[in-house]
């Protein structure tokens, strides 16, 4: 019996990742391919963000529209390279993952950044709702102390909000979350997409602005490896002009507006693949 269960994995990739996403998905429902539809959806960073959208009940067209519009109200940032450098190190030095990530956990804390109540005025002001979707979805965030995963959902007793603010708090540049006293960081982190989180589900697509990862267990083809020979997936990263328009600053709120439309463009190179890993009808 085949498993049609379908899981949609988002990925981090900053606030253009945020654009591009969104634009992806817009243009493919344009196709008849609507994500959306999917059983769970499962956000990491800035995929947290746009998987709350998705699963708000808005259409997507809405929310597409939101990324075209002034982005005056977020606050432009960039990793830089000595912390880019500091991250590095911090997450690829030897020893157990967890360890590792509460390495960088421990520069998050000590780090100077922006108030943590600006930044989750931000991520507020980017979603429609506070209020979990009734169907699956699971966002991603790691325990700057322990470097443990978390995973929140609508069972987790956190607002909507702080779960999408934890698992958007790129270390170094944004402050970690305080939630239930405990201090949250990226959930890409420990994997830009988490996609293993969608074990059990016969179909996964999975859209990733940025698909690289130091360490092997958090690679998206090794994680998709391990959800089984049976899987009908895809994996759906920027091309060349999606990268141009994206531009070299993920965290840079004025290449948002570009970065959605050429998501859009995008998708009608990839309806056809992306429609056949969900099990849509062809074109």
């Amino acid at each position: 019996m085949k498993n049609e269960r379908k899981a949609l994995v988002l990925a981090g990739g900053g606030i253009t990742g945020v654009g591009w996403e969104v634009g992806v998905l817009a243009g493919l429902a344009d196709l008849g391919v609507k994500l959306a539809d999917a059983d769970v959806v499962i956000g990491t960073s800035a995929g947290s963000v746009v998987g709350a959208l998705l699963t708000s009940g808005t259409d997507v067209e809405q929310f597409y529209q939101q990324q075209l519009r002034d982005a005056s109200g977020e606050i432009p940032a960039r990793l830089g390279t000595a912390n880019l450098l500091r991250y590095i190190l911090a997450g690829a030095l030897p020893g157990y993952d967890e360890r590792a990530r509460a390495r960088l956990g421990k520069l998050a804390l000590a780090a100077k950044t922006v108030p943590e109540a600006d930044r989750r005025a931000v991520i507020e002001q980017r979603l429609t709702t506070d209020v979990w979707p009734e169907r699956p979805l699971l966002i991603t965030a790691v325990d700057a102390e322990t470097g443990k995963a978390r995973v929140f959902d609508r069972d987790s007793g956190v607002s909507l909000v702080d779960a999408v603010s934890a698992s958007s708090a790129v270390p170094l540049v944004w402050p970690p979350v305080t939630i239930d006293g405990r201090r949250y960081i990226d959930g890409g982190v420990r994997s830009v997409a988490n996609v293993d989180l969608a074990k059990g589900y016969g179909r996964v697509v999975v859209l990733a602005p940025i698909a690289t990862s130091l360490r092997r267990s958090g690679r998206i083809s090794e994680q998709l490896a391990s959800l089984g020979k049976h899987l009908h997936s895809v994996v759906v990263s920027p091309d060349a002009a999606a990268r141009r328009a994206m531009g070299g600053n993920s965290l840079d709120p004025a290449h948002r507006a570009a970065a959605a439309m050429a998501g859009r463009v995008q998708a009608r190179a990839i309806r056809d693949t992306v429609a056949v890993a969900w099990g849509s009808p062809p074109a």
